[in-house]
């Protein structure tokens, strides 16, 4: 038999996930959320676009991390990403076009390093950019080995002064709070957010989306009445069904 999808590796970055053949296939950067990168999800998500058509590269960006510690994001170098996306552009299956997709933290690693990618006139920009459930703002450092539910022994409080990302060696100019400006891209852009999120309100995508138009931009955004940060099986194949349907749009040769 010929397996469907197949796993071949960037050496030195990681493994991408995509049809059999030789290729070259339209690709997608993906980056996983606070869960880090050893729960396996961003994996999970590159299998399911793998099917589609796509060669689905899950990035590991979260520092740290085993089998039982998926890692966590705090001054996690955003340069280490640009080189992860040269590197996966230069990849013998990759296509000439490329996006990228992030869910939650995720999500906001993938507009945050567009909009300093497009700031700084860098080359290698995505042709698309795919976030789901996003801060429009940047968000404080997160460690996975102290979050515990309220009233475990283990909890502590969120500290916002953490630093979650740094760029060029500096983290000054990403601080908690501070707007991603996601309209310095040109390139198409899908958000979507569940309208019912308890981690991260709906209103974040509505700012994003707001700014993106004042400044006019032509976000495709789609809202999931009633859906949670992760939404249900429904919900989530509506998603997927957009998701893909936008991909397929931009990336097609």
């Amino acid at each position: 038999m010929v397996l469907k999808i197949v796993r071949r590796l960037i050496p030195n970055w990681g493994t991408t996930y995509g049809p059999s053949g030789d290729g070259p296939f339209p690709a997608v950067m993906i980056f996983h959320g606070s869960e880090g990168a050893y729960s396996g999800w961003s994996h999970r998500n590159a299998v399911l676009l793998a099917a589609h058509g796509f060669l689905a590269f899950p990035f590991a960006y979260s520092r740290g991390g085993n089998a039982w510690n998926a890692g966590n994001i705090e001054d996690v170098p955003l340069d280490r990403s640009v080189e992860a996306l040269a590197a996966f552009r230069a990849f013998a299956a990759t296509g000439r076009k490329l996006a990228f997709y992030g869910v939650s933290r995720g999500a906001e690693h993938a507009l945050l390093l567009t909009s300093l990618m497009a700031r700084d006139g860098l080359e290698g920009l995505p042709d698309a950019v795919a976030a789901h459930s996003p801060p429009d703002v940047v968000c404080g450092a997160f460690d996975a080995r102290r979050h515990r539910d309220a009233g475990d022994p283990g909890w502590q409080s969120w500290d916002a002064a953490g630093r979650a990302w740094s760029w060029r060696g500096s983290s000054e100019d990403l601080l908690p709070t501070q707007p991603i400006e996601i309209e310095r891209y040109g390139g198409p852009i899908f958000l979507s957010h569940g309208t019912a999120d308890r981690v991260w309100s709906v209103e974040m995508t509505r700012r994003l989306s707001a700014r993106l138009e004042k400044h006019g931009r032509n976000p495709e955004v789609h809202y999931y009445d009633g859906q949670d940060h992760i939404p249900g099986s429904a919900a989530e194949n509506e998603h997927h069904e957009r998701l893909v349907s936008f991909l397929e749009r931009h990336l097609s040769a």
